[in-house]
């Protein structure tokens, strides 16, 4: 089995700490999944800590970093690679991931905006738009 890498960010790295200590409900009444891809640039296999939201059977998140000027360093690595594993409660799972079409983000937007509305304030103080993420589940 690879090495996983937790990310640098100690905030994040807590994150997933508490994530696993509490079998996935580190913040009870907030939808939290740990997500790992691989590094576009080592190859090495790199998990975070994010909020999603459901459609339907898909899962989606938003990249917005905390309202950075850049992308996440896992939106980049996906894009290179869209095969991810992703980790909800105690279930993990294979999925293809993919940024929203311009058709799809308005209303992914509005969804992630209402269940976390500092997306919003991300994405008034920062100039580049603020990528939302679907997540297929890969069948087995």
């Amino acid at each position: 089995m690879p090495e996983v890498h937790d990310s640098p960010n100690a905030w994040v790295a807590e994150h997933i700490r508490r994530f696993e200590e509490t079998g996935g409900r580190p913040r009870p009444g907030v939808n939290d999944l740990l997500l790992t891809t691989r590094g576009r640039k080592t190859g090495e296999l790199r998990r975070t800590a994010l909020v999603y939201e459901r459609d339907g059977d898909r899962y989606v998140l938003a990249a917005s970093n905390r309202g950075a000027d850049h992308h996440p360093a896992w939106y980049l690595n996906l894009l290179a690679d869209p095969y991810v594993t992703v980790q909800v409660g105690t279930e993990t799972f294979r999925a293809y991931a993919r940024p929203a079409t311009a058709g799809e983000r308005p209303r992914l937007w509005h969804l992630m905006v209402s269940v976390r509305s500092e997306y919003a304030a991300y994405q008034q103080r920062i100039t580049r738009e603020i990528p939302v993420v679907l997540m297929e589940p890969v069948p087995k």
